[in-house]
């Protein structure tokens, strides 16, 4: 079984920034997907933006330009980096990966993803 442990989150103020990351246990052969998504209480949880095998990475619409996804060169760790950081995106931060390819129309999805972590909490004060 697959474990992922993030880590990373903590306060900051509007306009800061914060870099998560995201430990995997195994490595992970292409294909794979992996993905962060976030959730405030009584809201879904919703996706903030994938990374391929191939390196490519697709990124919800609230976080396009401020936030990057990354992975290193073992390809277990993948990070995301989050700039002038909003109020809105208090939140709790899940990684998230599958061993199949990210998929094309819904690769945010979190029905998409079979591993998960446990969270790390990001509050973003005004």
């Amino acid at each position: 079984q697959v474990q992922l442990v993030e880590s990373g989150g903590g306060s900051v103020q509007s306009g800061g920034s914060l870099r998560l990351s995201c430990a995997a246990s195994a490595y992970f052969y292409s294909p794979y997907c992996m993905g962060w998504f976030r959730q405030v209480p009584g809201k879904e949880r919703e996706g903030v933006g994938c990374i391929a095998s191939d390196g490519s990475t697709r990124y919800a619409d609230s976080v396009k330009g401020r936030f990057t996804i990354s992975q290193d060169n073992g390809k277990n760790t993948l990070s995301l980096q989050m700039n002038s950081l909003k109020p809105e995106d208090t939140a709790m931060y899940y990684c998230a990966a599958d061993t199949r390819r990210c998929r094309y129309y819904t690769p945010l999805e979190m029905s998409e993803y079979k591993y998960w972590g446990q969270g790390t909490q990001v509050t973003v004060s005004s």
